[in-house]
């Protein structure tokens, strides 16, 4: 979500005629777009803010934007506790930058730069449809600093993403918090199947995919939308976050592990290829030996593809921060997290396997260290080497080396 209001600001500014800068001496307007899903996150933020206060110090001049979940309502506060900030917005609040950036722009600050290119532009895009949650997850900050859950009007993702296609993007993911609940406040009865099914139909436009996905939203008539759409990508990210019953009770997940592998069921049953990512949180306040091994056992027996999995940490202003203790030792949680990643490197090590020897077809996103690179449907990243131009192009690749991250191969003859 980050990337995508980051790029969307980026955009902005250049359609206003600024150019990029990696030197923060050399920029006119500074924007720091924060994330702080974890506490460490918003002290880092908060350091870097001190930081900029010397660079505001030294060029008065400089313009320094603030944006993200860092930014609640609270705005005034902000710039009170920080006032070398000159804007502070709400994530995806842009009409507010928009305004107050052409009054800047009116004032002649803005001075042209030489542009950083980037060696490549990727033909892959991320698409917001949804702000906020309404889960309340106990560990969970978002709700927070986010808000309730806000869907995009149809048609207006629609339009964009046709605008995107036009730019020459080939591949959109829909992004939100909680992308399944998409529509739900609009009253629409089947939000995110039939947005997938008008998107679709947009010519040109060769993949889509979506993230991330709460267990209790997912069901099978949205199951059977994705198997029945061909440009809907065969990769879905499921976080469980725990294995054990009590734990996601204390997590307010609002599933029970025997939902959670019923529904994976019905997702095979309808795409037997499906690629499976997930999310998982181990030491979870109260968590036992026994409820970890809960949670080793649902990573073992689904065979995710891929998993994110975390040691829990006290984020402050959350349900869990407030109601339960941090009582699992940090030498323990760092052991879990070892078995956890190790088990998962095994795994993913063998599934790639299976990938040896045959041809994958692949939408070429860059290229890095002199190698092309591009993902499949089920999200194998994959290279290999040419000195031809394929940036945007879906080519076939015969996998000759694998290993847990990534796929290598030679371009297949065509």
């Amino acid at each position: 979500m980050n990337k995508a209001e980051s790029a969307h600001i980026a955009s902005y500014l250049e359609a206003e005629g600024y150019t990029a800068t990696n030197d923060p001496h050399d920029a006119d307007i500074i924007v720091l777009n924060t994330c702080v899903v974890r506490q460490s996150a918003e002290d880092k933020i908060i350091g870097h803010l001190g930081y900029l206060k010397g660079i505001k110090k030294e060029y008065p001049d400089k313009k320094i934007i603030l944006t993200g979940c860092f930014v609640q309502d609270s705005k005034d506060s902000i710039q009170e506790q920080f006032p070398h900030i000159d804007l502070a917005f709400p994530p995806g609040a842009f009409q507010i930058m928009e305004d107050w950036t052409g009054n800047v722009c009116s004032t002649g600050i803005r001075k042209e730069r030489d542009l950083l290119p980037a060696e490549y532009e990727s033909p892959c895009a991320y698409l917001p449809i949804i702000q906020g949650c309404n889960n309340f997850c106990s560990y969970c900050i978002v709700p927070y600093r986010r808000g309730r859950e806000r869907s995009r009007l149809e048609d207006d993702i629609v339009q964009e993403a046709e605008k995107l296609v036009d730019k020459g993007i080939k591949e959109i993911t829909l992004l939100g918090q909680n992308v399944n609940s998409y529509g739900k406040d609009l009253s629409l009865e089947n939000g995110l199947r039939d947005l997938l099914a008008r998107l679709n139909s947009i010519p040109g436009l060769m993949r889509i995919r979506f993230l991330t996905n709460h267990p209790r939203d997912m069901n099978e008539p949205l199951i059977k939308a994705i198997a029945s759409l061909e440009k809907v990508c065969e990769h879905i990210n499921v976080p469980f976050q725990s294995g054990d019953n009590e734990i996601l009770a204390k997590m307010h997940r609002h599933y029970s592990r025997e939902h959670y592998i019923a529904l994976i069921k019905t997702i095979r049953a309808y795409i037997p290829d499906i690629a499976l990512s997930t999310d998982v949180i181990v030491g979870f306040p109260g968590e036992t030996e026994e409820q970890f091994q809960q949670s080793v056992d649902m990573l073992r027996t689904i065979r995710f593809d891929n998993s994110h999995i975390a040691a829990y940490s006290v984020r402050e202003g959350t349900i869990a921060a407030r109601e339960l203790e941090d009582n699992v030792p940090y030498d323990t949680k760092k052991e879990r997290l070892a078995l956890m990643e190790s088990l998962q490197e095994n795994i993913s090590k063998e599934i790639n396997e299976r990938f040896l020897g045959q041809e994958v077809e692949i939408l070429v996103e860059g290229k890095k260290k002199n190698k092309w690179f591009g993902r499949t449907r089920g999200d194998k990243l994959v290279f290999f080497e040419s000195p031809d131009h394929y940036l945007g192009r879906l080519v076939h690749v015969k996998i000759n080396k694998t290993s847990p991250w990534s796929l290598q191969g030679v371009l297949a003859a065509t």
